[in-house]
This record gives C-alpha cells, sequence and structure tokens, in this order.
C-alpha cells in the first residue's frame, strides 16, 4: 500500500495534535499538581523533593511530546508550502506558530533547569544545617534560603509560561486545520489575489 501526500498530512498531523496534547496538559498537571502536591508534606525539603522526582520521571516524555510536535510541524510546513504562499495568513499563522513553539520548548528546557537548581540548592542548604521552608515547589515563605526563593520566583513564571505558550501552539493549528476547510481556502486566495 502506498502513501498519498494526504495520508502523509493525516499521520503527520495525528503525531502534531498527540504530541502538543501531551506538552500541554503534562505542563498543566506539573503547575496544578506535581507542584502544589509537596504542600501535603510536612517537610520543606520533601516538598521539592517529591516535585522534583515527578518532573524528573516526566521529563523524557514531556521532551518526547515537544519533540513529536516539532518534527511533525515541520512535515506539516513541507506538505503546506504551496497553501502558504498562495492563501493568505496561513504562512504569517504558520511562522508565528513555529516561533511560539521555538520559544516553548526554551522555557521547557529553562523551567527543567529552574527546577533543578531548586533541587540542588535546596539539598546543599540542608547539608549546611539550614532549615529549609517553602509552602510547596515553587512557593517560598519567608524563612526560605534567599538563593532558593530567587529560583523559586524565576521556576514560577517559567511554569506558567510553559502552558501559555503550548496552549498557544495548538491555538494557532487549530486555525491551520481550519484554513484547510473549501470556503476558508478560497477566501484566504481571494484576498492574496485582490489586497485591499
Amino acid at each position: 500500500m502506498q502513501m498519498t501526500a494526504t495520508d502523509n498530512h493525516a499521520v503527520a498531523q495525528a503525531v502534531h495534535d498527540v504530541g502538543s496534547a501531551l506538552w500541554f496538559g503534562g505542563t498543566v498537571m506539573g503547575v496544578a499538581g506535581v507542584n502544589k502536591s509537596g504542600s501535603d508534606l510536612r517537610q520543606g525539603i520533601d516538598r521539592i523533593r517529591v516535585a522534583e522526582s515527578a518532573w524528573a520521571r516526566f521529563s523524557p516524555v514531556q521532551w518526547l511530546g515537544i519533540g513529536a510536535t516539532m518534527l511533525a510541524g515541520l512535515q506539516l510546513s513541507r506538505v503546506g508550502r504551496r497553501r502558504m504562499a498562495l492563501q493568505k495568513g496561513f504562512g504569517t499563522v504558520g511562522a508565528a506558530k513555529a516561533g511560539i513553539t521555538v520559544l516553548g520548548a526554551a522555557a521547557t528546557a529553562y523551567a527543567a533547569y529552574c527546577g533543578k537548581r531548586i533541587g540542588q540548592l535546596a539539598e546543599e542548604a540542608q547539608q549546611r544545617g539550614e532549615q529549609i521552608e517553602v509552602r510547596d515547589a515553587t512557593i517560598p515563605t519567608a524563612q526560605t534560603p534567599g538563593t532558593v526563593a530567587t529560583w523559586q520566583r524565576r521556576q514560577r513564571l517559567a511554569q506558567y509560561a510553559v502552558p501559555a505558550l503550548a496552549g498557544a501552539n495548538i491555538v494557532c493549528g487549530s486555525y491551520l486545520v481550519q484554513s484547510y476547510r473549501t470556503g476558508a481556502t478560497a477566501k484566504g486566495v481571494l484576498r492574496r489575489l485582490l489586497p485591499g
């Protein structure tokens, strides 16, 4: 059985959408569940350790989703290159989506780095005999060591940027998929041919 360009598009779209869903859903779960779940524990160091352990286990799966999103996105761009040239708005949204995806991947990497630094600094403080007090993995208290609190604040910003960017990637993808409808295609081509 030979695959057609339409089959390639369908497979790439499915891989892209599953990867994006994994990336978005996992980061929302992390913000809403993983980072907050440590607040149920008594010791601050354990609150950090639980989140760090959970993120370390999820990280390969998350990067699999990001990789699927990026690779399938490249395939979708290749398949849709004529549409980008002919249909007004398609190329602009496609370029914005690509930029958002790259920014989202960078934000994900930075959030992971922040989490790693929080864990390292908390363990070092614990070994020095300092008391580690935090509300949860990303929210310090007045007693949190200063370096840990600094990285927690950075992590808190990054942890909200990641699902926002992953969600924006999905929204742009939805727009592009809807642009394949016959009416949207005709309107986009006419807008390209008859500007103004």
